[in-house]
């Protein structure tokens, strides 16, 4: 036996929306702050000196890889030589990881001890 409605089903009632009270003080109201967010901490990429590397080969080396035209090269390559190490550049993290990566590479492939590292600027 089937069963069927009889009615038509009704809509629920919607509730009547409040007519907005005026402030009594008691609400609480977020501020919002704007967030200063630190600049990337940099870092310093150095080669150091060694008795076998060429000059020619680092003055180079800084030429191509830091973008350092001649003279600057060559001021650095000496700085290099006579205190030990130089900054060649200033980087980001990840930059300065990969400008250590590429001299490493042509030293290697040169068949050069040059040594290049990276550290974070003070």
């Amino acid at each position: 036996m089937v069963r069927m409605a009889t009615k038509i089903p009704s809509k629920p009632a919607q509730p009547r929306a409040k007519p907005a009270a005026p402030d009594d003080g008691g609400s609480v109201v977020l501020e919002r702050r704007t967030q200063k967010t630190k600049p990337p901490q940099m870092y310093q990429v150095l080669m150091l000196n060694d008795d076998y590397t060429p000059m020619e080969f680092v003055v180079v080396v800084i030429q191509e890889f830091f973008s350092k035209d001649k003279e600057t090269a060559t001021q650095i390559m000496l700085k290099i030589h006579l205190d030990g190490r130089a900054v060649c550049g200033v980087y980001s993290k990840d930059v300065a990881a990969t400008k250590v990566d590429q001299v490493l590479e042509a030293a290697r492939q040169a068949g050069h001890p040059l040594q290049c590292v990276s550290e974070p600027v003070e």
